[in-house]
């Protein structure tokens, strides 16, 4: 069974910075493209950045978060990380960590970017 965990949510003020984790048991982690998502209130869900398997891993980042944030794995650790930097009020969100080809998601942790 598949699961991913979630953590490094809280409250930042604008311009600060958060690492979210997520660490998955149950799979063989290397093999599987890793995506991080978000859901803002009101709004869908959204892919934020998504990192592929294997060496050499290949990112990708939605043009809101471009620059700003920055995807990585550690497969010893089968865990991926988010770091968020310059955040701003619109990243407030639920953040979910997803394994796209299994349909899997983790429990979402809260960012809130506020002053």
């Amino acid at each position: 069974q598949v699961q991913l965990v979630e953590s490094g949510g809280g409250l930042v003020q604008p311009g600060g910075s958060l690492r979210l984790s997520c660490t998955a048991s149950g799979i063989i982690f290397n093999v599987y493209v890793m995506g991080w998502y978000r859901q803002a209130p009101g709004n869908p869900r959204e892919l934020v950045a998504s990192i592929t398997s294997g060496s050499g891993s290949r990112t990708s980042y939605a043009d809101s978060v471009k620059g700003r944030f920055t995807i990585s794995r550690d497969n010893a650790k089968n865990t991926v990380y988010l770091q968020m930097n310059s955040l701003k009020p619109e990243d407030t969100a639920v953040y979910y960590c997803s394994i796209p080809q299994s349909g899997s998601w983790g429990q979402g942790t809260q960012v809130t970017v506020s002053s």
